[in-house]
């Protein structure tokens, strides 16, 4: 497994995929978060918080999060390298998690930069250090958890199929769907109990929750779970196909 992590984490940074993709997640949420005027610009705000890069970062990591993942399986079919892949001594889980891991590590390296922009506004904060820590780290260990469901779910969409802009396709659809979509369908329901239930099926209501500073072991799990469902479900379709 750490054979094929190794060997993942060097293919995406000899090809330039790794260093596209922090680098646009960084320019994006910079131009957003200091220079574009909005809701989200740090400066526009009047008072010391990122905020809105946790509202940003959940949409951006819906498109780069597929992108680095949509290459994982479909690529090996596609240049036929998968039949000599499953001859070597690995488990196709143990080949999961290795490119799954590459995948992950690969997004946290974009997500790691960002505590400059927490520090900085902390040091423009008056007095010095004035800023909510609490619901700053709550969401950034939440974004990690979103990230770690997104590559889970990238990584079942590139199993899918050999066609790479397919598999981008069916993880952008997905990715989507797990983060928002619960929460839609949350208006055909009157009764609150089943408003509340089909809401906390969706990433959303626990990234939010984690938002707010507070890390409840249901949110962990929750993202625990999702991640390995997808990543059985990885698997599964592999042992099939």
């Amino acid at each position: 497994m750490f054979t094929i992590f190794k060997k993942e984490l060097r293919t995406f940074f000899s090809n330039a995929t790794g260093y596209i993709v922090i680098g646009i997640f960084l320019i994006l949420t910079g131009l957003f978060l200091w220079v574009v005027p909005g809701e989200y610009n740090i400066l526009d705000a009047g008072y010391a918080n990122v905020d809105g890069l946790f509202y940003l970062a959940p949409w951006l990591f819906l498109f780069l999060c597929p992108a680095v993942t949509m290459r994982l399986f479909a690529e090996e079919v596609q240049t036929g390298t998968w039949e000599l892949l499953v001859t070597k001594p690995v488990s196709k889980m143990q080949i999961v998690l290795g490119k799954y891991l590459a995948g992950l590590v690969l997004v946290s390296l974009a997500i790691l930069p960002v505590l400059i922009y927490y520090f900085s506004v902390s040091s423009m904060a008056e007095p010095a250090g004035n800023v909510d820590s609490g619901a700053f780290w709550g969401s950034f260990i939440g974004l990690f958890f979103l990230a770690a469901v997104y590559v889970a779910i990238g990584t079942f969409s590139s199993s899918l199929s050999g066609n790479q802009i397919i598999s981008f396709v069916a993880a952008v659809v997905l990715s989507f769907f797990a983060y928002y979509g619960f929460e839609v369908l949350t208006g055909f329901f009157t009764s609150g109990q089943s408003v509340q239930l089909i809401d906390s099926l969706g990433i959303h209501a626990h990234y939010k929750s984690m938002s707010r500073g507070v890390i409840d072991s249901r949110d962990l799990l929750y993202f625990i779970i999702v991640s390995s469902i997808f990543l059985y479900a990885t698997r599964w379709k592999l042992n099939k196909g």
